[in-house]
């Protein structure tokens, strides 16, 4: 099947996706409904026709696009104009000095996704992608698998696009994730297990009602979305390729889309090419990536989560390996740092850059932290860290661990006391420090 697309800016219609192809033995598949190939049981993607592609966008036409992931559209699959546009994307980049100073280098970047629209995380953008791929191929009921930030977002997407919906997510997920799905009023399924077996749950419901599964069978197009992390922050940096990032891996998806977005803006000629290294984060509680990565496997073994950055919580990867790959093949790395280092980090990247981030935000930073510590990230290099979900999602993880309010009588003297009270605390917590 063929699909055609039709510019925002123009009434040209070209052809930029034509179908499905295995990343594993390359079988080719029509663009429906499906991620799996039927040969070698690899995983599928979307081919493009990046020969069409390049002779329709330049730098002109998608900065006069919308100011929402839309812009890239004729590099991801959608077919019609009747796509879902909620404002998603062109999130800020910003030049995180003060962290940059705290921890010894130069040239940090913070691509800020934690105020990403609807709903406070990157995965808006792969929602937006898969549902409006999924109202093409004709869906009325669209459904995830989900550690907390894809359930809001395909509740609040697929309410703003009038499906109907329903979400399935581990019982122990954190009280803000849970909330900020159901308010939108989806079918909600709390599964007694961790993300792995909800995963497997709904893989068998969606062969039995044939319902749109966002990462499951429209996991082609879903995973498309993520391309534009990589899109945004060449056009945000000048139309430059950064020379290291940092990035959050889960099922490693991500990581390796941010890569394709590089290296197809470098196809098409939008950027000019250079080497960039490309590095993981994951919780030690949760690290089936980092310990493959680090032991010299070329596989991946499932583990149990056990970690407080339930986002990140996935224990049996599907792009594990190919992130593994990305990560060697471009000289970058793949770090695990446990809970309290995650911790640590939301709190120093709140208190150098006022960006609260959620654990696997912290996790990242953390990560960035210990490459820097470890002499792996040059003081020089420009290089951007990606944050990808919002702190108010996850307070839990740092209460206790942040100062409380002086309470004060609304009196000068009250207000004195409890002042000179702050800066004893602030000479002892440096006194601890030093020490």
């Amino acid at each position: 099947m063929t699909a055609t697309i039709a510019s925002p800016y123009t009434s040209e219609r070209v052809d930029t996706f034509s179908n499905l192809k295995c990343k594993e033995c390359g079988a080719e598949y029509e663009a429906k409904a499906m991620h799996v190939c039927e040969l070698c049981f690899g995983p599928l993607e979307v081919a493009y026709n990046y020969d069409a592609i390049a002779a329709r966008v330049s730098r002109e036409t998608i900065q006069a696009g919308p100011l929402s992931i839309w812009r890239y559209r004729d590099f991801l699959p959608v077919k019609t104009d009747n796509y879902i546009d909620v404002s998603t994307g062109m999130t800020p980049l910003i030049k995180a000095n003060r962290l940059a100073k705290r921890l010894g280098i130069k040239n940090l970047y913070i691509k800020n996704d934690a105020v990403n629209m609807p709903t406070l995380s990157f995965k808006d953008r792969v929602v937006s992608v898969a549902l409006s791929r999924a109202r093409e191929l004709g869906f009325t009921t669209v459904a995830c698998a989900s550690t907390g930030n894809l359930a809001n977002s395909t509740a609040a997407i697929a309410a703003h696009a009038g499906l109907e919906c329903c979400v399935f997510i581990p019982s122990d997920l954190e009280a803000g994730k849970v909330l900020g799905t159901t308010i939108y009023n989806p079918k909600v399924f709390s599964v007694h297990g961790n993300y792995d077996q909800v995963n497997r749950l709904c893989s068998e419901v969606a062969n039995t009602h044939g319902w749109g599964f966002v990462n499951i069978n429209l996991r082609p197009y879903y995973s498309e979305g993520s391309k534009t992390l990589g899109y945004e922050v060449i056009e945000q940096l000048g139309w430059k390729l950064p020379d290291h990032i940092v990035a959050p891996l889960a099922s490693g998806s991500l990581f390796t889309k941010i890569y394709k977005g590089f290296n197809e803006f470098v196809k098409v000629g939008l950027v000019e090419d250079k080497p960039v290294r490309y590095s993981g984060a994951q919780a030690e509680g949760c690290s089936p990536i980092a310990s493959a990565y680090k032991e010299g496997r070329d596989f991946i073994t499932p583990v149990k989560p056990k970690t407080i950055a339930k986002s990140l919580a996935i224990g049996n990867p599907a792009d594990g390996i190919y992130a593994i790959d990305i990560a060697h093949k471009t000289n970058g790395n793949i770090e695990s740092v446990n809970d309290d280092e995650i911790i640590q980090a939301m709190k120093l990247l709140a208190e150098t850059e006022g960006i609260f981030t959620e654990t696997a935000g912290g996790t990242t930073i953390a990560v960035l932290k210990k490459l820097v510590e470890a002499g792996k990230i040059d003081p020089e290099e420009t290089t951007v860290v990606y944050i990808t979900g919002n702190g108010l999602k996850t307070q839990e993880a740092v209460q206790g661990y942040v100062g409380e309010p002086f309470l004060i009588e609304p009196k000068l003297d009250s207000f004195e006391r409890a002042l000179e009270r702050s800066h004893t605390l602030e000479r002892l917590e440096w006194q601890t420090v030093s020490v």
